[in-house]
């Protein structure tokens, strides 16, 4: 099978095209026929050797797959050859074939294609875990949520499920073209960063009391002068780094205005963080997924691609993504 490899560490660049063997099935695993595979800023951490989880020279990577279940093991109970799926993957995902465990398949919405299909496996799950589950956002109807990066993959994800949970969406992003997006996708206000002070205009929205809940992937000062523009006993979560910086969170803030800082960790879950924890959460994830198919099939959660890419063209895909040069997401299209 072809897969694109990679043997060093490095930029997009330098993986390679190549012929290799198909990948081994272990017990209580499934093979799957990729349809489509999705890239991310993670997986240019991944192939520069600066993510959490160092897989093995040679790998192709990729942790999110959509295709059709080729094999199946018998330990397996939910899957069948012939089903439709969305997968997450410890790597392996840049290639015509992968293998996943039974607890990261998931049955794919039947209204969603392969291509808008690769959302499902990361980018929702992440946004729904965040913003659904009790310990972290736990968004309730009428309050009021503020989405950073929201024509990003998980950023879109959150503006789409933040209104399904009843919010009043707060959405920033950078230029015009990414706010309309955002607001296409259901955000009731979006603030262009690129052309004003979120947080002075967040202030105006919410005449003066600040938002409830706080999704935001980028850090850095973003997270500061959100925790600026935060209700007393809001919470705020940060989902990733993609600005470059980690903030130091000044605990005053937390303290005067009783604010909780929520982290949330969807690879935890998943199984690609440094604790392994995707058989025992594996009820709690599967009905996260079910509850996010029941969206998609209902009409309420509409996966974007931007573009797609044929597997060779996988490093103009990543270049594309660290350009900033993205709504949505970018997706590789099997053959």
């Amino acid at each position: 099978m072809k897969a694109m490899i990679c043997r060093q560490w490095g930029g997009p660049e330098n993986l390679r095209l190549e012929e290799v063997d198909r990948p081994a099935r272990k017990p209580g695993q499934v093979r799957i026929a990729v349809r489509a595979a999705g890239v991310s800023f993670a997986t240019t951490l991944v192939i520069a050797g600066k993510y959490q989880r160092r897989p093995p020279f040679p790998f192709a990577p990729g942790t999110e797959v959509s295709g059709v279940a080729i094999e199946v093991d018998a330990a397996c109970k939910r899957l069948k050859v012939g089903d439709e799926v969305v997968a997450v993957l410890d790597w392996g995902g840049l290639a015509e074939e992968a293998v996943a465990h039974e607890v990261n398949v998931f049955p794919k919405p039947k209204n969603v294609g392969f291509v808008e299909a690769i959302q499902l496996a990361i980018s929702y799950p992440t946004s729904g875990g965040a913003l659904t589950w009790p310990a972290v956002l736990d968004v309730q109807k009428g309050q009021t949520l503020l989405v950073h990066a929201a024509a990003g993959g998980v950023g879109m994800a959150a503006v789409e499920i933040g209104k399904i949970l009843g919010a009043t969406v707060i959405a920033t992003a950078g230029g015009a073209h990414k706010a309309a997006f955002a607001r296409a996708h259901g955000a009731d206000h979006v603030i262009d960063y690129s052309a004003s002070d979120f947080r002075e205009e967040v202030l105006k929205l919410t005449a003066g009391r600040g938002v409830d809940r706080v999704y935001d992937p980028v850090g850095g000062d973003v997270f500061m002068q959100s925790l600026r523009c935060m209700a007393v006993e809001g919470r705020i979560c940060p989902i990733g780094f993609a600005g470059g910086t980690i903030p130091q969170i000044p605990a005053n803030i937390l303290l005067v205005k009783s604010i909780a800082v929520m982290g949330f960790n969807y690879g935890y879950y998943a199984g690609w963080s440094p604790h392994d924890a995707r058989f025992e959460e594996a009820d709690r994830t599967f009905a996260l997924m079910e509850r996010i198919r029941g969206w998609c099939e209902a009409g309420l959660c509409k996966p974007h691609v931007d573009r797609t890419f044929r597997l060779d063209e996988a490093a103009l895909a990543m270049r594309a993504l660290l350009e900033r040069k993205v709504t949505g997401r970018v997706a590789i299209a099997m053959a």
